[in-house]
């Protein structure tokens, strides 16, 4: 042995092993640290200071494990090897600040590859006041993709899907976007109460659109049910109240001239035209709220309808401005801006057609 001769790292004692925040670890991970499987197992026995929690993950106390641990614990079990490195698919997750309790710390999350929170564990942590506390929850629902060979076991319940979405980090775990997360929680709900408030706060609460839970809903064949039927068009109600008040809001702050609200256009005598969300009449420029709900059987059809009475309104010379309640969320002042262009050109435009306005 020389000098150059590089010395081997010396395992970390076991007892330091479990003095770190986040205490579950994998068996290949205790290897790393020079443990072995015989010294893992003598840990793990009955009476012992570890446990094993889940097939190969440790945690490294005895006694129930606390909510971060199960969620570590449950990702830990379903990511793809670190070993491997992270599948190329793989979205890396987006980070989001949300509040914690006054000196609560949490750790920098691992690259836990192929595997996120989802679920109603994944509503809870994203704030939904509707979805259980994490300690009552008996499993914990994990995103996998399709091929991924997992079986739900323990605390731990595999969701397989064909294309992982973006995670987001919430408390230091990678956690499935809203709209993704009610609908493997609505998969295993059968109380339609549940499922209304949970949708119900998706939108009230501004997490996301009706068109996107539908979407998911939809790509998740649950809008056979009918508790989860009736739930959606209660889900569509909301969105459009709130899409309604966005709209009202942006009108009166950017002090937009007041239009005629939520009207029946007809030519004298003749055809219907359609209702609109607002009219200006001298300008002839009508406003409409795109709040499909996305259902798979209807969205054809409802769009070739909206664009056939769009083409009617454009021929007699009015002005179709299409608004979603998405962008009356994130923008306001931009779409404030094109409602005004648009009366603003009214006046390099021919005279529109004369149309009789009604109350819807």
């Amino acid at each position: 042995m020389t000098h150059n001769t590089p010395l081997s790292p010396r395992p970390r004692p076991l007892h330091s092993l479990a003095d770190g925040r986040r205490r579950p670890m994998t068996v290949a991970q205790l290897r790393a640290h020079g443990v072995s499987a015989a010294e893992t197992n003598e840990q793990c026995r009955p009476g012992g200071p570890w446990q094993q929690l889940l097939p190969n993950v440790v945690l490294l106390h005895p006694g129930p494990p606390t909510s971060e641990e199960r969620l570590h614990a449950v990702l830990l079990y379903a990511a793809r090897d670190r070993g491997a490195g992270p599948a190329s698919g793989a979205a890396p997750a987006v980070s989001v600040s949300v509040p914690v309790q006054p000196g609560a710390e949490h750790p920098p999350a691992p690259a836990y590859a192929e595997a996120m929170i989802t679920g109603l564990a994944a509503l809870t942590l994203h704030g939904f006041s509707a979805a259980p506390p994490l300690p009552s929850l008996d499993v914990v629902d994990v995103l996998v993709p399709r091929m991924r060979r997992l079986r739900t076991t323990g605390c731990a319940r595999i969701v397989r899907t064909t294309a992982l979405p973006t995670p987001v980090e919430l408390t230091g775990v990678p956690v499935a976007p809203v709209a993704r997360a009610l609908a493997d929680a609505v998969a295993e709900l059968t109380d339609p109460g549940t499922v209304r408030r949970l949708l119900t706060e998706a939108v009230r609460g501004g997490h996301c659109e009706p068109a996107a839970v539908v979407r998911e809903l939809n790509r998740a064949r649950l809008l056979s049910r009918p508790h989860v039927v009736d739930a959606v068009d209660s889900l569509v109600a909301e969105g459009r109240a709130l899409a309604e008040q966005r709209l009202y809001r942006m009108v009166r702050e950017h002090a937009l001239p007041e239009p005629v609200w939520n009207v029946d256009l007809r030519l004298p005598g003749g055809p219907h035209l359609g209702g609109v969300d607002a009219f200006w009449p001298e300008q002839a420029v009508a406003l409409e709220l795109d709040t499909r709900a996305h259902r798979k059987q209807e969205d054809d059809a409802a769009w070739a309808e909206h664009v056939r009475k769009r083409e009617h309104l454009e021929r007699l010379g009015i002005t179709v401005v299409h608004l979603t309640p998405r962008k009356l969320r994130d923008c306001p002042e931009h779409q404030a801006a094109v409602v005004r262009t648009a009366l603003m050109a009214a006046g390099d435009r021919e005279p529109a057609a004369y149309v009789v306005v009604l109350p819807r």
